[in-house]
C-alpha cells in the first residue's frame, strides 16, 4: 500500500517506514549527544572550580591560573555546542553561527593560554635559545589566530546582518 505526501504524490510504504526509522535514530543520537555534552560540561565545571581552588591555595601561581582559565573557556565551548545541538533538535536545521562562535571562543582561548604561557618565559633568568625559538613560533601562531579571529568576527557580523529585516526604501 502506498501513501501520498503533501503535494499529492504517491510515496511507497517502504520509503515512509525508512523515513520514520531514520527520524527515530536521529532523535536518539541528538538526545545521547546532548547528554554526553551536558556531562562533559559538568565535569569541566568541576575541573575549572577545583583548579581555581588549587590556584587560590597556591597563592595564584601562573600555571594554576592558566589551567583554570583554559578549563573555564573549554566549558564555555561545550555549552555553546550543547546549545547548537538543542537548536538543531528543535528546528531540524543546522546553523553556521553557533559553530563560528565556538571557533571564536576556541581561538580566543588559545590566544589567552599562549599569552599567559609566554609571559613566564620573559622573566629574568629564563631566557635561552630555546625560549627565543618558542617566542618566534608563538608570535607566528598569535598572528594566525588574530587573523582567524578577525575573519570569524566579520563572518558572524555579516551572518547576523543578513538575517536582519531590511528597512523599506
Amino acid at each position: 500500500m502506498d501513501f501520498k505526501d503533501e503535494a499529492g504524490s504517491v510515496v511507497p510504504r517502504i520509503a515512509v517506514l525508512a523515513s520514520a526509522a531514520f527520524v527515530r535514530v536521529e532523535i536518539t543520537a541528538y538526545i545521547t549527544l546532548g547528554l554526553l555534552l551536558a556531562l562533559s560540561a559538568l565535569l569541566g565545571i568541576w575541573s575549572a572550580a577545583s583548579s581555581l581552588w588549587s590556584a587560590f591555595l597556591e597563592h595564584g601561581t601562573a600555571d594554576a591560573l592558566v589551567f583554570s582559565i583554559d578549563r573555564s573557556l573549554f566549558v564555555l565551548m561545550v555549552v555553546e555546542i550543547l546549545y547548537t545541538v538543542r537548536v538543531s533538535f528543535r528546528s531540524g536545521t543546522l546553523g553556521s553561527e553557533p559553530f563560528l562562535i565556538v571557533g571564536l571562543i576556541a581561538s580566543i582561548r588559545r590566544v589567552l593560554v599562549i599569552t599567559l604561557e609566554t609571559s613566564q618565559v620573559n622573566q629574568p633568568g629564563k631566557w635561552s635559545a630555546d625560549s627565543q625559538s618558542l617566542l618566534y613560533s608563538t608570535m607566528l601562531e598569535l598572528t594566525v589566530l588574530g587573523g582567524l579571529i578577525l575573519v570569524m568576527v566579520i563572518s558572524i557580523y555579516l551572518l547576523r546582518r543578513s538575517h536582519r529585516p531590511q528597512a523599506p526604501k
